[in-house]
């Protein structure tokens, strides 16, 4: 665990909380279960009470009472404004332009925001295969901006992902316009478990925008296998307020599902 002067916190809290920080008031922002589903409900209790949130199932606008445990759980439809389907969500809303933002995360995320969820290794003869795109590559592609989930080590982070199941800038500046992709669009940020790496738009690479209590830039660096440039203002990332632990242990997750985070890595 991490000291806060006010409380304790561990530091999946902190990465949902850096995600919620991410959502203005009035977004609309397609979440599925975990880390996403913490931080649009963080900051939808906090500062962004008008936010709408999407499952891709169709639920919009759920008000669980616990975490759910898949898209599809019967505790998001109590309450929630409209329980539609998979077309409603990603054709009606997200194909339309709706959508301002989408949580993401996958085996693999390289330099330029690129995440790949299909294979390691070659595609043709892989070392593995993986569970493929679902609903990630189209929010890759349509929602306004993406915010990516990530484990910070050399197995998940790479300089160049395997396979580009989802894209980010793809190979740098342009490449998205060149692809047909809509304007001003992409990733905005990767949030791991050691920092807060953000997107140089010139370049379409990302940088180190902060370092997470208790993480350096040095270490930061040798976790990371490329050549990571570091912000002139970098930070320490700021810690969850009380009013951040308040919404996710009283009212978002009082049986503290969260924690089994820490025992995949997120530490």
């Amino acid at each position: 665990m991490s000291e806060n002067p006010n409380n304790y916190y561990i530091k999946p809290e902190l990465m949902a909380c850096c995600g919620a920080r991410e959502i203005r008031d009035h977004d609309v922002v397609i979440v599925g279960t975990g880390f996403p589903a913490m931080s649009a409900n963080i900051a939808k209790h906090t500062h962004s009470p008008n936010a709408i949130l999407m499952q891709e199932s169709g639920v919009v606008d759920a008000r669980p009472m616990r975490p759910a445990l898949s898209v599809g759980d019967p505790c998001l439809n109590p309450g929630s404004a409209m329980a539609g389907c998979l077309i409603d969500v990603m054709g009606m809303f997200l194909q339309a332009g709706w959508v301002d933002v989408g949580f993401l995360s996958g085996s693999q995320v390289d330099k330029f925001g690129n995440i790949n969820t299909t294979c390691i290794g070659d595609y043709h003869h892989p070392k593995s295969r993986l569970p493929g795109s679902g609903g990630a590559n189209p929010i890759g592609t349509l929602a306004k901006k993406t915010l990516i989930i990530a484990l910070h080590d050399h197995r998940r982070l790479a300089e160049k992902v395997d396979f580009i199941t989802t894209p980010g800038y793809i190979d740098g500046p342009g490449a998205r316009d060149g692809w047909g992709f809509p304007p001003n669009t992409g990733p905005e940020c990767i949030i791991t478990n050691k920092a807060v790496l953000r997107f140089d738009k010139s370049t379409g690479q990302a940088y180190l925008a902060s370092y997470h209590p208790g993480s350096t830039v040095e270490e930061i660096l040798s976790l990371t296998p490329w050549h990571l440039k570091v912000a002139d203002d970098v930070f320490e990332t700021l810690p969850p307020t009380p009013e951040e632990l308040r919404v996710i242990r009283e009212v978002l997750d009082p049986h503290r599902m969260i924690r089994i985070y820490e025992g995949r890595g997120y530490v």
